[in-house]
This record gives C-alpha cells, sequence and structure tokens, in this order.
C-alpha cells in the first residue's frame, strides 16, 4: 500500500528544513507514527499535526536537529493544508491508545 499524501509531504519537508538525508527523514517519522500507533500508509492531515507537535520533537530532539520547536510547528502548518484523503483516528483517539 502506498503511503498517504500527508507522510510523504512530512517526510520531504523534514529532509529539506533539517538536514537529514531522505532515508534518516522517512525512518524518524515512521518511528514517531509507531509511538502514536499509526502508519504512514493511513496518515491523515490532522494525525500528522498531532504527531508532529507531540511526538516528532523527542525524535528530532534525539537526532540533535536545530530549532526542533519551530520545525515541528511548520511541519504541523503545513500538513494540515493538505486535503484528507483518508479516515482515520482522531487526535483525541491517538493520545487516548497512547495512554492506555
Amino acid at each position: 500500500m502506498a503511503d498517504s499524501s500527508a507522510f510523504v509531504w512530512m517526510c520531504e519537508e523534514l529532509e529539506a528544513k533539517s538536514g537529514l538525508s531522505r532515508l534518516e527523514a522517512r525512518g524518524t517519522v515512521r518511528l514517531a507514527l509507531k509511538e502514536a500507533g499509526l502508519r504512514g500508509e493511513d496518515l491523515t492531515p490532522s494525525q500528522a499535526a498531532t504527531v508532529a507537535q507531540h511526538v516528532l520533537p523527542a525524535e528530532l530532539s534525539a537526532r540533535r536537529i536545530a530549532d526542533v520547536e519551530a520545525l515541528c510547528q511548520h511541519l504541523a502548518q503545513g500538513v494540515q493544508a493538505l486535503a484528507d484523503e483518508r479516515s482515520g483516528a482522531s487526535p483525541d483517539e491517538i493520545f487516548s491508545q497512547m495512554s492506555s
């Protein structure tokens, strides 16, 4: 199954803004999604924004990426402009799954 446009956009933007290679950017986003219980194939823009705000900062900090807060804010805002091509769990559902 192909990755969602939200996943692809977030990875490409992370690569362009962070200095990570394509493989590193995609792996970092996949690790953040795994932490949130999500998959790149099913990721909606709303879910991607939530991950960018709440999960991705720790992954980027671990990789010593500069200005993590601004980068994650940029990713969260940008990905929300995409059309929601898939249906999936809401941000509230994501965090309730993480809490259990």
